[in-house]
């Protein structure tokens, strides 16, 4: 490739970290995608990036690349509100930086936006509106096309403080988590399905109302947005000479949902290794695989117990950082692979992942989007139901929802 155009399919976050790092170091970098900008897959999303799984921090790592991450909006946190199953509300907390707050979408402070500006300035071309073959590609960053969970939430308006809650709740959001993030008056309450439903918006509407109950919110509804994710462990992350990078190579953590992390340093190592300065397979095998098996070996394990499992973990979370006298000790146990972990991986491969073979040609271990279970039968509460006329006087109003009730 010394003297070739480098086209890379996918103008998500791996796909322009890539371009940025190529193009930086003289190549000719071309990047495709079908969507008409980096960022319009979301809505104007909330998403975290994580700082927990590797102990250098990750906008350090990313300055070492060559990639600014003073080129997008950023929020730190070192203390997030834990909501354990039983509505007691705790606080894991660390001196450092546990993880940063970025939007999603194609305003101009937006990450995508961001990693777009500083690759045209290095010198790639970006081709929106544009199908390029795969097999015309050198990197392959192309978004997830199953589902083996899904996002809904809302976005409003608040005068509420910039805050975070992460709640642990088998009811509300089924095998998973809710959540709430609100920056600079703006909020997002957002419930995360591990469990197929029937009249999906009922779990939106439940854990709002909780939200409410809890937190003085003075919330004004802006829109409904929603995402879904594909979990899955291929085989082999380059295959017939082409880099699986990001969530086309399944860089995915099973447990949270967190990916940011895992998509840029992706497409780094990618174009590392293009530039001769590292092998691709090596590297992502020993630095990412080990974190996506720990993360599929946990979310095994919160797929197998309800609302008693995650109280227990949250209650043993805040006993560790009491012992410990720092919250982000426990995330980074979670990810530490250990003799334990090693032995549970047969048995959390065997009994959640279904290999598949898909278009391309390559094996991956997927995870398939489960079924709902008994207990997911429940009745709305009344605020619930409240809330939901209340979005319907909304969205007839022009309020904008990028998800319908046929996307689960």
């Amino acid at each position: 490739m010394a003297d070739k155009p480098i086209h890379i399919l996918g103008a998500g976050l791996s796909g322009l970290s890539a371009a940025i790092i190529l193009a930086n170091a003289g190549k000719e970098v071309h990047v495709y995608d079908v969507r008409e900008d980096s960022g319009a897959r979301f809505d104007g999303d909330f998403q975290g990036i994580e700082n927990w799984t590797t102990s250098p921090d990750f906008f350090d790592e990313m300055r070492n690349w060559g990639i600014d991450p003073d080129s997008f909006k950023s929020d730190a946190f070192n203390v997030v509100d834990l909501a354990h199953p039983d509505d007691i509300i705790t606080q894991p907390k660390t001196e450092g930086i546990a993880f940063r707050v970025v939007e999603r979408g194609t305003d101009n402070h937006c990450i995508d936006q961001g990693l777009k500006k500083l690759a045209l300035e290095a010198g790639a071309k970006i081709h929106y509106d544009t199908r390029k073959d795969p097999q015309e590609c050198d990197i392959i960053a192309a978004g997830p096309k199953d589902s083996s969970a899904i996002a809904f939430g809302e976005i409003f308006y608040t005068d509420h403080p910039n805050h975070v809650t992460l709640q642990l709740n088998d009811k509300l959001a089924p095998g998973a988590y809710s959540y709430l993030i609100i920056i600079d008056g703006v909020g997002l309450i957002c419930t995360c399905l591990w469990r197929k439903q029937k009249r999906s918006s009922r779990y939106l509407n439940e854990t709002i109302a909780w939200y409410e109950q809890n937190y003085e919110l003075n919330r004004k509804p802006i829109k409904r947005v929603g995402g879904k994710g594909d979990f899955s462990l291929p085989e082999k992350y380059m295959h017939e000479g082409r880099y699986y990078v990001g969530e086309a190579g399944g860089l995915q953590d099973f447990m949270w949902g967190f990916g940011m992390r895992y998509a840029i340093t992706s497409g780094v190592l990618a174009a590392q290794s293009i530039l001769g300065e590292c092998d691709y397979e090596v590297e992502v095998r020993k630095r990412l695989v080990p974190l996506v098996k720990s993360s599929a070996i946990n979310r095994f394990l919160l797929n197998r117990v309800g609302d008693r499992g995650f109280k227990l973990a949250a209650r043993y979370w805040m006993w560790d950082q009491k012992r410990k006298g720092d919250g982000l000790a426990f995330m980074r146990w979670l990810y530490s692979p250990s003799i334990f972990r090693n032995l549970l991986w047969p048995i959390a491969k065997l009994g959640m992942l279904r290999r598949k073979r898909l278009d391309d040609g390559r094996f991956v271990n997927r995870m398939p989007f489960r079924n709902a279970l008994k207990r997911d039968n429940w009745e709305p509460s009344i605020e619930a139901v409240e809330i939901g006329k209340q979005w319907d006087k909304v969205r007839k109003s022009g309020a904008h929802t990028s998800f319908t009730e046929s996307d689960t």
